[in-house]
């Protein structure tokens, strides 16, 4: 394995110097430089950044922890997170929670023992009991991702109460006064608030609230459970909104499956937008989340944490965009 050493003797200065130039951490004369620039060329040599970070405490590192498989969102996400980490000259180390809190835990203790300079932490339903307890007695820089499970840190999501409001209050306009909602997981910060904005619609639009027309889901099987109770009630709901992306795919088939047409025998209206949203037939009408500004946010967030742990914790909600268009029942403005 080629060494500094060898890249030293071949550009004829010494290893302190190679190092300099390779870090950057003094100025070294020009053709100096690239004598030992083209060395390295020569000799294929790369620098060790695991040992390099250890001097420093640093493994140049961040690590990643969401649902990413089975979220469009959050895949989405990790696209965004990863050029910004890229571009800050660090390494994305991502692993998958699968909403499992036992996961989770093992996945941040494996972090931790890795040594990354910070974490970026989609927390499950159950984080608060576990996760966030044991993140509690680490030194390790944390931004949390899209749900506000703690005020004690950086927190970067979506704003989801007025959002989803405003989904019932489009719906109660269109003379729908059966509105169902299909919930993401209990428990969740995002779910809570969703609930939370769809009992603010109701009663804004004069509508009495109906607990059996809000349905929790899960992954698949349990999505397609709660839309098919939803739609067996004795009063059916004449719209329904989908509380997260990868329910809506599920909603789409129950209603495929039970032969209804949208939106005319249901009407629907999703939380998240996607990209082949536009191509459904009809086409989806959505809450759309800045995904990009989210992951971005994220990351400067987290930079600024490594650089000072001391700044007092922030919790940033990002806006949503409606994105209007005719599975609602109306002609997209």
């Amino acid at each position: 394995m080629v060494t500094m050493a060898d890249v030293a003797r071949l550009a004829g200065v010494s290893a302190a110097t190679v190092s300099h130039v390779i870090n950057g951490t003094r100025a070294v004369r020009p053709a100096t430089a690239q004598r030992v620039l083209a060395a390295v060329e020569r000799t294929g040599y790369t620098p060790n950044t695991l040992a390099r970070g250890l001097a420093r405490a640093r493994t140049q590192s961040i690590g990643l922890a969401l649902s990413g498989v089975r979220n469009p969102f959050f895949m989405e996400l990790v696209g965004t997170i990863e050029a910004q980490v890229g571009r800050a000259g660090l390494v994305l180390l991502l692993g998958d929670t699968g909403e499992d809190p036992q996961q989770e835990l093992r996945l941040v203790q494996a972090f931790v023992q890795r040594r990354v300079d910070g974490l970026l932490l989609a927390p499950t339903a159950g984080a608060g009991d576990r996760v966030l307890r044991y993140l509690a007695a680490q030194s390790l820089p944390v931004v949390l991702l899209d749900r506000f499970a703690s005020t004690a840190l950086d927190v970067v999501g979506t704003e989801n109460e007025e959002a989803t409001a405003g989904l019932v209050e489009h719906l109660a306009a269109l003379g729908h006064r059966r509105i169902g909602l299909v919930a993401g997981f209990p428990g969740l910060s995002t779910t809570v608030e969703r609930i939370r904005g769809y009992r603010v619609g109701m009663l804004r639009s004069g509508l009495g609230e109906d607990a059996k027309l809000v349905a929790h889901s899960g992954w698949r099987a349990a999505t397609r459970g709660a839309t098919r109770a939803l739609l067996d009630l004795p009063e059916p709901p004449t719209a329904l909104i989908s509380g997260a992306n990868h329910i809506t795919i599920d909603v789409l088939h129950v209603l495929a499956e039970r032969g209804l047409r949208i939106p005319d025998d249901v009407a629907l209206v999703a939380f998240d937008d996607f990209d082949w949203a536009d191509l459904l037939v009809p086409r989806l009408t959505a809450v759309a989340q800045q995904t990009a500004l989210i992951g971005a946010r994220a990351v400067e967030l987290l930079l600024a944490r490594i650089e000072d742990p001391t700044l007092p914790p922030r919790q940033e909600r990002i806006p949503t965009t409606f994105v209007h268009r005719d599975s609602c029942g109306c002609r997209a403005r």
